[in-house]
């Protein structure tokens, strides 16, 4: 029995979210962890009173007191509605690093059993296109910012590194689109290359993503700990627990440097909700990544033997294991009967495969993170100019007629056009092939010299533009940093 007391939200989610963490907080106080439980509300039920945010003040409060977290899932609609209250939550409480394991399991059937599947995906978590920031510039034209911070970068690949030091693993890889996406995920592999020059004794390797999900499912045993931004990082995280049995055993801590959110991978599974069928081991595992972020190793080491001695002898299996193996559904475990069962083996050890328990300490807190290393002083010393503007224009014209109106408009003046493109492909001058026009054109407008531009002729010039172009939607400076360009070409040009 644990002396401590910890505080500890819970929100119970949607669907069958109650059910499962009905099921954590069973094993959690069956293991001797004394919780002061905070329920709160998030997800469905607010969207419902009228709250757009999905996570209600007093669930922020209480979050800010315990600093803990153990959810449910929580529905999101799809392609209408509010923002994820999910994505909410971990943005709000900066919780940068999701932690998915993605393990082999004793008494679970897959594909790649034996082969010491083992490896961590940890995914930037508020940041990419997740950011969040859309925008329909036209009726039919939609748009979706993708940002990559250097500080978001440098902490969620710090945080990765010394995970593998805490773990005892060997290898971080750092999976980007860098070859096509330069300046953002690009951005996130330099950040890799530097960080890993502080990790003498961790190999380091960058692979594209799409060579990693060719790889995962090629040899995913050749992974241990990988490194990626918010959107690869959903995709193959939940890709790797396809490997070994699931989202009913994907397990997931979302860590911050002040709050860590808890939760079970999977989705809110209405039509499954009250039944009392559910698999409950994604949440119960969670529950365990907890109790070890809380100090309770030994408890957290009980608990998640006693999951896979329950796995491995199979006297209990929920149906989504049955429909696996071929069983008869009708002989599956309940949900509750599950949990029975964890309980039961508490103080019990696999035979087969073992648990894997940190290298470094029993407990597994947020790491502590050096100064940023760009300090202020770093920051202010780069050397920088604005050169030009890129003016986004909704028109039914063809680039070759609208060319040579906005040459003219920025005849005399400090820029000269330097290219239309239609969705990032240059369309003017030609190139001699013509893209499938969108009613939509990006024009650069470069400074004549390379030179510096002034805000009040970036300024002016935007005014003439949009004088003779009122579907002119939205603009962005250029800019060079270092002498390095800011902005990419475009295709073809």
């Amino acid at each position: 029995m644990s002396s401590a007391s910890h505080r500890v939200t819970v929100i119970p989610g949607d669907g069958v979210g109650p059910e499962v963490v009905r099921a954590g907080v069973r094993v959690i106080e069956a293991a001797g962890v004394r919780i002061d439980w905070e329920e709160a509300a998030a997800g469905a039920s607010v969207f419902e009173t009228g709250d757009t945010s999905g996570v209600p003040a007093e669930t922020r409060a209480s979050i800010e007191r315990t600093k803990v977290v153990l959810k449910g899932p929580l529905e999101t609609p799809v392609g209408f509605g509010e923002k994820s209250a999910n994505v909410t939550l971990r943005k709000l409480f900066e919780t940068y690093a999701n932690v998915r394991p993605a393990r082999e399991l004793p008494g679970v059937p897959t594909r790649y059993a034996g082969e010491g599947v083992d490896m961590i995906i940890v995914r930037e978590n508020v940041e990419d296109l997740y950011a969040g920031i859309e925008h329909m510039v036209t009726p039919d034209v939609g748009q979706c910012l993708k940002v990559i911070s250097r500080k978001g970068s440098e902490k969620v690949i710090r945080y990765a590194f010394e995970l593998a030091r805490r773990e005892g693993r060997g290898k971080v890889t750092a999976a980007t689109k860098a070859n096509i996406m330069k300046m953002t995920e690009g951005l996130f592999k330099k950040v890799f290359e530097e960080l890993a020059l502080e990790y003498p004794e961790i190999k380091a390797e960058h692979l594209i993503i799409d060579n990693v999900a060719h790889q995962l499912a090629k040899d995913p045993a050749q992974f241990d700990i990988v490194v990626t931004t918010n959107l690869n990082g959903d995709i193959i995280s939940d890709l790797a627990s396809g490997l070994v049995g699931g989202l009913g055993f994907a397990s997931s801590g979302n860590y911050g440097d002040t709050v860590a959110i808890f939760e079970a991978v999977h989705g809110s599974a209405p039509k499954y909700a009250g039944k009392d069928v559910i698999n409950p081991t994604a949440l119960i595992l969670s529950s365990a990544m907890m109790l070890r972020h809380l100090g309770e190793g030994a408890a957290a080491n009980r608990v998640e033997d006693a999951v896979l001695v329950t796995l491995e002898e199979g006297t209990a299996t929920t149906q989504d294991l049955v429909r696996q193996t071929g069983g008869d559904v009708d002989t599956a475990a309940s949900t509750t009967g599950f949990t029975d069962a964890v309980i039961t083996n508490l103080g019990r050890g696999p035979a087969t495969l073992k648990a894997r328990r940190p290298a470094v300490a029993a407990a597994n807190p947020p790491v502590p993170l050096p100064a940023w290393s760009y300090s202020p002083d770093h920051y202010a010393a780069i050397e920088r100019r604005t050169v030009g503007l890129d003016i986004f224009i909704e028109t039914e014209a063809e680039a070759d007629r609208l060319g040579p109106e906005l040459e003219g408009i920025a005849e005399g003046g400090p820029f000269e056009l330097h290219f239309i493109e239609s969705r990032g492909t240059k369309v003017y001058p030609s190139v001699g092939l013509s893209a499938d026009g969108v009613r939509l054109l990006r024009a650069r407008f470069l400074t004549r010299d390379g030179g510096a531009a002034a805000d009040a002729d970036l300024l002016a010039l935007q005014g003439r533009v949009a004088a003779r172009q009122p579907g002119w939607t939205h603009i962005e400076k250029l800019h060079v940093f270092d002498g390095a360009d800011g902005f990419t070409k475009a295709q073809g040009e």
